[in-house]
């Protein structure tokens, strides 16, 4: 299909102008949109003339119909459609590019119309026209989700300039400076949250329309929207470097990278093309010397034939169109595939190794339990007072786990015991807290089950008099046993690492179901224990990380799955697929639109050769005809790129 390179060249040119400058995007919009208004309406003008010269053919039949009448009628019919794949052909010609789909439409109809085969050359080259038509639309439904994304970058930012806000191109704001975001409105750029609060749908982000709440001093990501109150942020990266532009560069550039089938095909096509060519004329001029009663016209209707039916339009189009069509279920259901290439990588994956934290579990430190010797409300607010004071996660977890009644304590000192905890003055009162080393410091008995806590453990004394213990782990994320459940469900061996020490790692591994699990792991354990788990596999291995730690393990893994809603961004760059939903069971979906993608393909395949083989000898035999040549070819095609269309329509979750 002529159309499909075209296609292509559009598209990047319409991504190119949403880099820069919205005003662009419509106007390329507007210059593809009238392109494929002109090509519907020049098809439906040999349609009708097609139409009627055969009505003119087979029903009435009048006298004047015939010679040069009947042969001008149907060469305009032919103009419409014919002329551009003319003008394609010989230009690429001109090129070098000389054995292309173009050249053999050209020779077949050409030649029909030499043989006094009129209306079957308007017909071949009228559905030749008409496919392509259906692929350009099947092409753009594939689009739309990457469109959707382009959409969503905001075309202005509210920054504050000499002390008040005024609009300009966020391509033009610093980091540093504040920008002021009202409700309803995206996020431009990325930054942190300098007002006390506020609501926003990170759909555009994540795929997850249900609203997230982001207070002060926590990261707000271009492309999500403000549903509560007027916020201020702070800008924290340029324009280009947000983490919604890197997602738009992520998707652009997805189908640069081709799958092997895909690649296969076009080198298949550009051997397969002047073969064809070749056996046409052996077809035409070789039974001459070998048949009796030999005539050069009908030897060459069937060498047109065979010329119509050898086109490998449906392989062309309809398999790139199927790994696109893949690029873009993966894009609706908040998954990236940086490259057609790893759509048919994930379906050969049978190990999933994932980092812990970030990945399996949120990255956010909980209090799972407090076990009071005193009273509860006694002792919670006073640790509350002293971790106030502290930045490990642990504290945090308290703070919010006391929900603000240390607000109104007298705090008299603070002293960081370092790798024992926090010893302070609250209230009058002494209190100590942190690990079993600091009470032992100070010679405070505690109960010996503190020793055999797996979790993050927090000792309290107060007074000299142990108060109890808290325990604070990391949480697990909702669908983290959906999916392993999920990954065992498709035969696939589950792995965990982790940087926590082994009892942790095993905890959290007995929790889910993984198979196995290895902690006390240091970046450089991490890819010893990646390329021990790969070594002597013929199968691809995958790894799921979303640290800046991870980035060296997504690098050496056959596949690297990167969480992106708020991973890191050496993650993000370094993996091949992106989970912009940071949910684990996401992966299980990847593999189910990799397998479906791929079936589709080798459907597509299977049906072009398989029937182009069958009319192909139908074809040499003189059996078929120039029409059934057109359903070999242009129906064939059709199929196939409905059949590709599949895809945008499948349920993977």
């Amino acid at each position: 299909m002529s159309g499909h390179h075209d296609d292509m060249h559009t598209h990047d040119a319409c991504c190119a102008a949403h880099e820069g400058n919205p005003a662009a995007v419509s106007k390329v919009q507007r210059a593809e949109e009238s392109i494929i208004n002109k090509e519907w309406i020049t098809a439906s003008i040999s349609f009708v003339l097609l139409g009627a010269g055969l009505v003119l053919d087979y029903w009435i039949a009048p006298g004047w119909f015939s010679g040069v009448i009947r042969a001008g009628w149907y060469a305009v019919a032919y103009i419409p459609v014919g002329i551009p794949v003319l003008l394609k052909g010989i230009r690429l010609a001109w090129r070098g590019d000389v054995f292309t789909e173009f050249i053999l439409m050209s020779i077949a109809t050409i030649g029909a119309f030499y043989i006094g085969e009129y209306p079957e050359g308007v017909a071949v080259m009228l559905f030749y026209a008409v496919g392509e038509l259906f692929q350009d639309a099947a092409v753009n439904r594939a689009k739309r989700s990457i469109k959707a994304l382009l959409d969503v970058r905001p075309d202005t930012a509210n920054a504050l300039r000499n002390g008040t806000y005024v609009s300009v191109d966020p391509s033009d704001v610093k980091i540093d400076e504040t920008i002021r975001v009202k409700v309803g409105e995206r996020v431009p750029l990325d930054g942190e949250m300098l007002s006390n609060g506020s609501s926003f749908n990170t759909a555009a982000l994540t795929g997850e329309s249900k609203p997230v709440s982001i207070e002060k001093g926590e990261a707000v990501l271009a492309g999500m929207i403000n549903e509560e109150k007027v916020t201020e942020i702070k800008v924290t990266k340029l324009f280009g470097d947000s983490s919604l532009a890197r997602i738009l560069t992520l998707v652009q550039n997805a189908t640069g990278r081709k799958a092997r089938t895909e690649l296969f095909i076009r080198r298949f096509a550009r051997i397969y093309t002047p073969v064809v060519v070749f056996l046409a004329f052996g077809l035409t001029l070789l039974p001459y010397f070998f048949v009796e009663n030999y005539v050069f016209n009908d030897w060459l209707y069937r060498a047109l034939i065979f010329l119509v039916i050898s086109c490998p339009c449906a392989l062309v189009v309809a398999i790139p169109l199927g790994y696109f069509g893949g690029i873009g279920a993966g894009s609706r259901n908040g998954i990236l595939f940086k490259g057609s290439n790893y759509l048919d990588v994930m379906t050969r994956v049978d190990t999933i190794v994932m980092d812990k934290t970030g990945t399996l579990t949120k990255g956010v430190f909980r209090v799972q339990q407090v076990i009071s010797s005193l009273p509860e409300n006694e002792w919670i607010p006073l640790v509350a007072a002293v971790e106030s004071h502290s930045t490990h996660p642990a504290g945090k977890a308290i703070i919010d786990y006391a929900g603000g009644v240390h607000k109104n304590i007298a705090i008299g000192s603070i002293e960081e015991i370092k790798g024992h905890g926090l010893k302070g003055i609250v209230n009058g009162k002494e209190v100590l807290a942190g690990n079993a080393r600091l009470l032992t410091k100070f010679n405070i008995s505690f109960p010996a089950e503190a020793h055999e806590a797996v979790d993050t453990l927090v000792l309290v004394a107060v007074d000299k008099q142990y108060a109890g213990y808290i325990t604070i782990a990391d949480e697990l994320k909702p669908d983290s046993q959906q999916a392993i459940v999920q990954m065992h469900a498709a035969n696939l061996k589950t792995i965990m690492l982790s940087g926590d020490k082994q009892a942790v790692a095993d905890q959290v591994a007995r929790a889910l179901g993984i198979d196995e699990a290895y902690g006390d792991l240091l970046p450089e354990d991490k890819v010893k224990k990646i390329e021990e788990i790969k070594s002597g596999k013929k199968e691809p291995v995958a790894f799921v990380g979303d640290g800046i730690n991870d980035a060296p393990v997504l690098a050496l893994s056959d596949v690297g799955i990167a969480m992106g809603g708020l991973g890191s961004d050496a993650a993000i760059e370094t993996a091949d697929i992106v989970i912009q939903t940071d949910q684990p069971s996401k992966i299980v979906t990847a593999i189910k639109i990799g397998k479906a993608t791929n079936a589709v393909v080798w459907q597509n395949i299977a049906f072009a050769f398989g029937v182009k083989l069958i009319v192909l000898a139908l074809g040499a035999g003189g059996v078929a005809t120039l029409w059934e040549a057109v359903f070999a070819d242009v129906g064939v095609a059709l199929l196939a790129i409905l059949n590709a269309i599949r895809i945008q329509h499948m349920r993977f979750s």
